[in-house]
Protein backbone atom coordinates (compact mmCIF):
# COMPACT_ATOMS: atom_id res chain seq x y z
CA UNK A 1 0.00 0.00 0.00
CA UNK A 2 1.60 3.78 -1.01
CA UNK A 3 1.34 6.03 1.71
CA UNK A 4 1.39 9.65 2.29
CA UNK A 5 0.63 13.13 4.13
CA UNK A 6 -0.88 16.21 2.88
CA UNK A 7 -0.23 19.47 4.98
CA UNK A 8 -3.86 21.71 5.23
CA UNK A 9 -2.26 25.60 5.76
CA UNK A 10 -4.81 28.52 5.99
CA UNK A 11 -3.07 31.36 6.49
CA UNK A 12 -4.13 34.94 8.57
CA UNK A 13 -6.40 35.66 5.86
CA UNK A 14 -7.90 32.55 5.86
CA UNK A 15 -6.09 31.68 2.21
CA UNK A 16 -5.18 27.80 1.53
CA UNK A 17 -1.60 27.06 0.88
CA UNK A 18 -1.28 24.62 -2.77
CA UNK A 19 0.75 23.65 -5.07
CA UNK A 20 0.07 23.23 -9.11
CA UNK A 21 1.66 19.76 -9.81
CA UNK A 22 2.79 17.30 -12.42
CA UNK A 23 5.07 15.72 -14.85
CA UNK A 24 6.08 17.58 -17.84
CA UNK A 25 4.48 15.71 -20.13
CA UNK A 26 1.23 15.63 -18.15
CA UNK A 27 -1.67 18.71 -17.46
CA UNK A 28 -0.61 20.55 -14.33
CA UNK A 29 -3.06 20.35 -11.19
CA UNK A 30 -3.71 22.47 -8.07
CA UNK A 31 -3.31 20.38 -4.98
CA UNK A 32 -2.31 21.02 -0.78
CA UNK A 33 1.18 20.08 -0.29
CA UNK A 34 1.71 16.52 -0.20
CA UNK A 35 3.49 13.46 -1.31
CA UNK A 36 4.56 9.68 -0.28
CA UNK A 37 6.47 8.46 3.09
CA UNK A 38 9.40 7.57 3.15
CA UNK A 39 10.85 4.22 5.31
CA UNK A 40 11.22 5.10 8.50
CA UNK A 41 9.65 8.11 8.76
CA UNK A 42 6.34 9.14 10.94
CA UNK A 43 3.21 10.53 8.77
CA UNK A 44 3.82 13.74 10.56
CA UNK A 45 7.35 14.38 9.42
CA UNK A 46 6.49 12.74 6.06
CA UNK A 47 4.00 15.95 5.95
CA UNK A 48 6.35 18.61 7.52
CA UNK A 49 8.90 17.50 4.83
CA UNK A 50 6.66 17.15 1.73
CA UNK A 51 5.66 20.77 3.26
CA UNK A 52 8.99 22.31 2.99
CA UNK A 53 10.30 20.26 -0.15
CA UNK A 54 7.20 22.17 -2.12
CA UNK A 55 6.82 25.43 -1.28
CA UNK A 56 10.17 26.13 1.13
CA UNK A 57 7.58 26.90 4.40
CA UNK A 58 8.47 25.34 7.79
CA UNK A 59 5.71 24.10 9.43
CA UNK A 60 4.01 22.67 12.74
CA UNK A 61 1.61 20.43 12.97
CA UNK A 62 -1.82 21.40 14.77
CA UNK A 63 -3.70 17.89 14.26
CA UNK A 64 -4.64 15.25 12.19
CA UNK A 65 -7.97 15.85 9.77
CA UNK A 66 -8.89 12.73 8.18
CA UNK A 67 -7.33 9.69 6.32
CA UNK A 68 -8.26 9.14 2.73
CA UNK A 69 -8.11 5.40 1.45
CA UNK A 70 -8.93 3.50 -1.14
CA UNK A 71 -7.46 0.39 -0.16
CA UNK A 72 -4.36 1.06 -2.36
CA UNK A 73 -3.45 4.02 -0.97
CA UNK A 74 -3.75 5.86 2.44
CA UNK A 75 -3.03 9.71 2.61
CA UNK A 76 -3.29 11.49 6.26
CA UNK A 77 -4.16 14.57 6.08
CA UNK A 78 -2.95 17.22 8.49
CA UNK A 79 -3.60 20.53 9.77
CA UNK A 80 -0.35 22.97 9.71
CA UNK A 81 0.19 26.14 10.89
CA UNK A 82 3.60 27.57 8.81
CA UNK A 83 5.89 28.75 11.12
CA UNK A 84 9.24 30.06 9.36
CA UNK A 85 10.78 29.94 5.28
CA UNK A 86 9.69 31.10 2.61
CA UNK A 87 7.75 30.80 -0.50
CA UNK A 88 10.38 28.35 -2.96
CA UNK A 89 9.79 25.55 -4.61
CA UNK A 90 12.72 23.13 -2.96
CA UNK A 91 11.21 19.39 -4.83
CA UNK A 92 13.84 16.86 -5.77
CA UNK A 93 11.00 15.37 -8.06
CA UNK A 94 10.82 18.16 -10.08
CA UNK A 95 6.52 18.11 -10.17
CA UNK A 96 5.82 21.37 -8.47
CA UNK A 97 5.20 24.29 -11.23
CA UNK A 98 4.07 27.12 -8.24
CA UNK A 99 2.66 27.98 -5.17
CA UNK A 100 0.35 29.99 -4.21
CA UNK A 101 -2.48 30.63 -1.54
CA UNK A 102 -5.70 30.23 -2.88
CA UNK A 103 -8.89 32.20 -2.14
CA UNK A 104 -12.49 30.03 -1.21
CA UNK A 105 -13.56 31.53 -4.63
CA UNK A 106 -10.81 30.48 -6.14
CA UNK A 107 -11.20 27.03 -5.82
CA UNK A 108 -14.38 26.01 -7.35
CA UNK A 109 -12.64 27.08 -10.62
CA UNK A 110 -9.17 24.87 -9.84
CA UNK A 111 -8.39 21.98 -12.19
CA UNK A 112 -7.45 19.50 -8.71
CA UNK A 113 -5.26 16.56 -8.79
CA UNK A 114 -7.68 14.98 -6.38
CA UNK A 115 -11.31 16.66 -7.57
CA UNK A 116 -13.03 14.23 -4.28
CA UNK A 117 -10.83 16.54 -2.44
CA UNK A 118 -12.86 19.72 -3.15
CA UNK A 119 -15.89 19.55 -0.87
CA UNK A 120 -13.51 18.97 2.37
CA UNK A 121 -11.32 22.04 0.97
CA UNK A 122 -14.23 24.34 0.34
CA UNK A 123 -15.46 23.81 4.16
CA UNK A 124 -11.81 24.40 5.52
CA UNK A 125 -13.14 28.16 4.67
CA UNK A 126 -15.95 27.64 6.77
CA UNK A 127 -13.92 26.87 9.54
CA UNK A 128 -11.62 29.78 9.34
CA UNK A 129 -13.90 32.24 9.39
CA UNK A 130 -15.88 30.70 12.17
CA UNK A 131 -12.62 30.65 14.59
CA UNK A 132 -11.44 33.61 13.69
CA UNK A 133 -15.52 35.08 14.86
CA UNK A 134 -14.62 34.98 18.50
Amino acid sequence: MWQGAAAVCLDEEGRLLMVLQGTHEEEKKWAVPSGGKEAGETFESCCLRELKEETGYLGTIVRPLFVKSDGAVEVRYFEVVVIGGCMEICDPDGLIHEIAWKAAAEIDDLVLSFPEDRPFLLSLFGEAASSQTV
